[in-house]
C-alpha cells in the first residue's frame, strides 16, 4: 500500500550504480538501514573545504591543503613495509607524497616525472618533512574542476570510505522525487522553510560549517517532518483507541469517601487535581489509557488506591501489575492499608504462590470476592480469571512489553488502564514518548516528608563513613548501602555487594542484609523484610533497590562509586530514604578524579530533589541518545532530530497532528493525502494501517 511515488526511496542501495551487495551491507551498518531513503537521511558531520590553494611551506599541518606541485622524482619502495613515495615541491618546499598498496603503474600514469599536477589531501609534518599520504585528489592543472571545492564528511563504518558513501548519497539526491507538500503555507512562511526536495538537497550540500548546524531552516523542516510523523501516528492510536468501545465506571462515592477519610494524611493538591482525571476518565464510555507520572514518593499508590475504589463503586475488581515479586508484594501490603478499612479485599499473587494457597486466591479472584489483586506476569497465565476486571493499572510500565499489556486487558471486559510510572522524564521526552496517552503529573509530595541530605565524599574517606553509620544505627537508625556489582570482578575496581557486606560485618560487628538481582525472588523479599522489621540494621544491596524495596524507618543511603551512576538513577536510589518524617541522609562515596560530567551529576542532586528538574538536568548532561530508562520507555529512534535542537518542535508538532486528526480524521483531503506519503516515508505505517482498519 506505500505510495508509488516513495518506490524508488525504498529501492535497496544494491540498485544504485556501482553500489555492490558488500557496499549494501556497509551502508546499512552506516545508515542504520538499506533503501534510499535512509542515505538520504544520512546527515554530514561535518565538511572538507578545498577552495583555498596553498602554497607547500605554508600548508597547515593536520588539515585538508590544495596545492599544485611539480613531481620531480618517484622514490618507490624502502621496504615491503613501507610506502611508495613521489618527490613534489614548489618554490617554497618540498612535498612527500605516499600510498601504502598503490600499485606502481598507476601512480606513474596519473603523476609522471616532470609533470606538474594538482594534489588535494591532508598534510602531516614531520620535523622538516611535510608529507601527504594516500591524496584525496591528484589532476592535472587543466582538470582542476573535477576536485570538489566543497566536499561533506559522513559518519562511517569500517571498511566503508568516505568516496564510496559520498557517491551513493548524490546518487540517492539525484533520485528523490519532489513529494507533495504536507505542511501548511502559513506555516513555512512563518518558520521560513524551504520545501521538502530542497531541504534534503541541502543538508547534503553544504557551503560552510554554518550550514552543517541541525538549526538551519532546512534541518529544522526535515527534522519537523519526522516529529510530525511520530506525533500524527500517535494521534491516530489515541482517536482509534478513544473510538473503541469501553464501560462507563461511575459510583456512589461511598467507597472514596471512607478511603479518604482512614487515610493517615490529606492527599496533595496534586493528587486530588490526578483523581479528579482519573475519575472522570473512567465516567466515560471509552477505553481509558491514562498514564500517571510521578516523582519518587509523590503518592502514586494512593491515587491507584481511589481508582480502585471507584472500581469497587461500580462492582469491578481491579489488578495491578508490577514488574518484581518484592514490588507486588509491596503493592498489596500498601493497597490493604488504603482499602480495608472501607471493607475491600486485597490479595497478592505472583509466581511464588503454589498449590492450596495459590488455588484459594484464584477461586475468590473467579467468584469475586477479592477486589484488587496484585502481582507480576501470573496474573495474565492461563487459568488466571476475574469475576469482572474493569481497572487494570500497571507500575513501571516500560518493564513490561505491549503484549504483556495486551494480555492482561484480555482478562475483562475492555477494562480502563491506568499506568504507572516513578521514572521522571523531560517534558520534551514525554510528549515523544507518551504522546498517545493522557497524562496525570503529581509534583507534589505527601506532608511529613523531610528533604534528604546530600553530600559528596571521596571513597578515601569510607572508614570515617563507615564510623558515623555505626553510629547512627546505634541511635536507632537503618542503613541502605549501595554498590554497583554483585562480586569483585578482576574487570573492575568496583566495590561488590558480597565483599562489602562481609567487610562491615567485620569492622561494626552490626546486623547487615543482603540483597541483589542474582537472588530468588523469596531470598530478595526476605532480606527486604528483616530490613523493614529491624532484624537487619544495615541493607547491603546492588541497584535491585532501585523500585521496590520500602522501608520507611531507614534513615541512611550510602552509594558508592556515585560517578559510575545515570542522574536519575542516583535519585531513585535517593528516594529510599526520607520516607518519614525522620531526618535522612545521603552520602554520594566517589572516587577520584572526578570528570566533568559526573561532578555535574554530583552536583545536582546536591542542590536539588526535585525528579522533574533532575531529569532535565539529566538529558543536559547525557543527550537524548543516552538518557537513562529512556530507550526502555519506547523514545522513537528519530534519524534527523537532535532533541537538544528540536525539542521545541515537539509541542507544536503535537498540536498540529491533534488539529489534522480532529478536522480530518481519515487523512482524506488534499493536506490528509500528503500526511499520508509522510507517514509511509518515516516508517509510520502504523498510522495509515489503523485508518485502514476502520
Amino acid at each position: 500500500m506505500r505510495p508509488e511515488i516513495l518506490f524508488p526511496l525504498f529501492a535497496d542501495a544494491e540498485t544504485l550504480p556501482k553500489v555492490g551487495a558488500k557496499t549494501a551491507r556497509l551502508i546499512e551498518r552506516a545508515c542504520g538501514g538499506r533503501p534510499v531513503r535512509d542515505l538520504l537521511f544520512h546527515a554530514p558531520a561535518s565538511l572538507i573545504d578545498r577552495r583555498k590553494q596553498n602554497a607547500v611551506a605554508d600548508a597547515p599541518d593536520g588539515e585538508i591543503a590544495t596545492l599544485e606541485v611539480h613531481i620531480d622524482q618517484h622514490l618507490g619502495r624502502e621496504g615491503p613495509r613501507r610506502p611508495y613515495r613521489v618527490r613534489a615541491s614548489d618554490d617554497s618546499a618540498f612535498l612527500t607524497l605516499a600510498w601504502f598498496h598503490a600499485k606502481p603503474d598507476w601512480l606513474r600514469r596519473i603523476a609522471p616525472e616532470g609533470a606538474t599536477r594538482i594534489v588535494s589531501g591532508k598534510v602531516e609534518r614531520f620535523g622538516s618533512e611535510i608529507q601527504m599520504l594516500h591524496p584525496d585528489h591528484i589532476v592535472a592543472p587543466g582538470e582542476a574542476d573535477q576536485i570538489p571545492e566543497i566536499e561533506p564528511v559522513y559518519p562511517l563504518t569500517a571498511d566503508l570510505s568516505g568516496k564510496m558513501l559520498r557517491a551513493a548519497i548524490a546518487l540517492s539526491v539525484e533520485r528523490a522525487p519532489d513529494l507533495p507538500e504536507w505542511l501548511d503555507q502559513p506555516m513555512r512562511d512563518r518558520e521560513g522553510w524551504p520545501g521538502w526536495l530542497e531541504a534534503v538537497t541541502a543538508m547534503h550540500a553544504p557551503q560552510a560549517v554554518e550550514d552543517l548546524k541541525p538549526t538551519t531552516p532546512g534541518r529544522m523542516r526535515l527534522a519537523y517532518d519526522e516529529i510530525l510523523a511520530h506525533q500524527l501516528a500517535l494521534s491516530l492510536t489515541r482517536a482509534r483507541r478513544k473510538a473503541l468501545p469501553g464501560r462507563a465506571i461511575s459510583g456512589d462515592g461511598k467507597i472514596v469517601s471512607v478511603v479518604l477519610k482512614a487515610a493517615p494524611f490529606k492527599p496533595t493538591g496534586a493528587q486530588e487535581r490526578a483523581a479528579k482525571e482519573v475519575f472522570a476518565d473512567l465516567a466515560l464510555p471509552q477505553r481509558m489509557t491514562r498514564l500517571l507520572h510521578g516523582d519518587v514518593g509523590s503518592g502514586k499508590t494512593f491515587v491507584a488506591a481511589l481508582a480502585a475504589a471507584r472500581a469497587a463503586e461500580a462492582g469491578m475488581q481491579t489488578a495491578v501489575m508490577a514488574p518484581t515479586e518484592i514490588l507486588a508484594r509491596q503493592h498489596a501490603a500498601s493497597l490493604k492499608a488504603f482499602l480495608e478499612p472501607a471493607g475491600l479485599t486485597v490479595a497478592a499473587l505472583t509466581g511464588r504462590d503454589k498449590g492450596k494457597a495459590r488455588g484459594e486466591i484464584l477461586e475468590r479472584m473467579a467468584g469475586g470476592e477479592i477486589d484488587v489483586v496484585c502481582g507480576t506476569h501470573a496474573l495474565f497465565q492461563e487459568g488466571v480469571d476475574f469475576a469482572d476486571l474493569g481497572l487494570a493499572v500497571v507500575d513501571e510500565q516500560h518493564r513490561f512489553g505491549v503484549s504483556d499489556r495486551m494480555k492482561l486487558g484480555a482478562k475483562g471486559m475492555r477494562p480502563d488502564t491506568l499506568v504507572m510510572t516513578a521514572t521522571p522524564i523531560p517534558r520534551t521526552l514525554a510528549l515523544s514518548i507518551y504522546g498517545d496517552l493522557d497524562v496525570s503529573r503529581l509534583d507534589e509530595k505527601p506532608p511529613g516528608r523531610t528533604p534528604v541530605t546530600t553530600s559528596a565524599v571521596p571513597m578515601e574517606r569510607l572508614p570515617e563513613i563507615v564510623e558515623r553509620v555505626t553510629a547512627a544505627v546505634k541511635r536507632g537508625e537503618r542503613v541502605y548501602w549501595v554498590c554497583p556489582l554483585v562480586e569483585e570482578s578482576d574487570r573492575s575496581d568496583l566495590s561488590a555487594a558480597t565483599d562489602r557486606k562481609a567487610h562491615l560485618e567485620t569492622v561494626t560487628g552490626l546486623r547487615i542484609g543482603l540483597v541483589h538481582g542474582q537472588m530468588k525472588a523469596a531470598e530478595k523479599e526476605q532480606a527486604a523484610l528483616a530490613f523493614r522489621n529491624g532484624e537487619t540494621d544495615i541493607l547491603v544491596a546492588t541497584t535491585v533497590i532501585e523500585v521496590g524495596v520500602d522501608s520507611p524507618d531507614a534513615t541512611v543511603m550510602i552509594i558508592e562509586h556515585a560517578e559510575r551512576f545515570g542522574l536519575a538513577q542516583l535519585h531513585q536510589l535517593r528516594g529510599r530514604v526520607g520516607r518519614s518524617d525522620k531526618k535522612s541522609s545521603c552520602v554520594l562515596l566517589y572516587q577520584h578524579p572526578l570528570g566533568e560530567t559526573a561532578k555535574a551529576r554530583l552536583d545536582a542532586l546536591r542542590r536539588t530533589e526535585d525528579g522533574f528538574e533532575i531529569a532535565e538536568e539529566d538529558w543536559k548532561l547525557r543527550g537524548s541518545g543516552d538518557l537513562l530508562g529512556v530507550r526502555q520507555s519506547g523514545l522513537p529512534d528519530f534519524k534527523l532530530v537532535t532533541l537538544e535542537a528540536h525539542g521545541n518542535l515537539m509541542r507544536m508538532a503535537a498540536d498540529d497532528a491533534r488539529y489534522v486528526v480532529e478536522t480530518d480524521p481519515e487523512l482524506k483531503g488534499k493536506r490528509g493525502e500528503a500526511l499520508r506519503v509522510l507517514l509511509y516515508l518515516f516508517g509510520r505505517d502504523d498510522g495509515v494501517r489503523l485508518l485502514r482498519s476502520g
